[in-house]
């Protein structure tokens, strides 16, 4: 916890860059995705990806898959010191090895300031990482007092084409995330949340642009090559 709140008063919670400033991201080239997949019934190990798409094309650049051993115990709430340290080495990878293909964002399968302390894996990889971080969530985390209630469920059936959305203000009254209709295809939401170095609706307007199907194609390749890597 003490790492945590240390860790997360470094979080900028705003743009920093020009290409997030641009109505289309012009200036934006490279979107980075991160995954990490497990084989079932082995909680030591996980196939770590990262890949690297064109924008605004969405065309994979670059892939990085490989196993590694995974020593934290998974606690909730504190995922990320579980996963962030082999995404932090994958993201150096690609700077030191091919660094004109290094991302100018990454899109993290998970959460950002939609987290009980506020400081998501999201938040976690920005930080360390210092490249700006979206939290994208398939499910509602249940943080300051937000839940699936019947009320929620109303609201998500009120989306009724791609692109629209909804805030998520906590009881606290701060705003946590974004609930996105990414696709006309799925009506199941996205939980979007600010990670580092950029503002909620610049995170909600990128995860909407980079999306072909209901989940970010950053984070879609990397699941999809992470899986392919450990059927191989």
């Amino acid at each position: 916890r003490r790492e945590q709140a240390r860790l997360r008063a470094s979080v900028v919670e705003e743009d920093t860059e020009q290409w997030q400033k641009e109505p289309h991201f012009s200036g934006l080239h490279r979107v980075g995705g991160v995954d990490l997949s497990y084989i079932k019934g082995d909680e030591s190990r996980a196939c770590a990806s990262l890949v690297v798409l064109s924008y605004p094309a969405l065309e994979v650049l670059y892939q990085d898959c490989r196993m590694v051993p995974v020593t934290a115990p998974y606690v909730a709430g504190f995922l990320a010191f579980r996963e962030v340290p082999v995404l932090v080495e994958a993201v150096q990878r690609v700077q030191q090895e091919e660094p004109q293909l290094q991302p100018q964002v990454l899109l993290v399968d998970g959460n950002g300031l939609l987290h009980p302390r506020g400081f998501g894996t999201a938040c976690h990889l920005g930080v360390l990482t210092d490249l700006p971080c979206i939290g994208v969530a398939k499910n509602l985390l249940h943080v300051d007092g937000l839940a699936r209630d019947e009320l929620h469920r109303e609201q998500v059936r009120s989306l009724q084409r791609s692109g629209e959305a909804f805030p998520l203000t906590g009881t606290s009254g701060k705003v946590l995330g974004m609930v996105l209709r990414s696709c006309n295809n799925s009506s199941r939401p996205l939980y979007v949340s600010v990670g580092h170095r950029v503002s909620l609706g610049t995170a909600v307007r990128l995860v909407r642009a980079c999306c072909r199907f209901r989940v970010p194609e950053p984070i879609r390749q990397a699941d999809i090559r992470s899986r392919e890597y450990l059927r191989k």
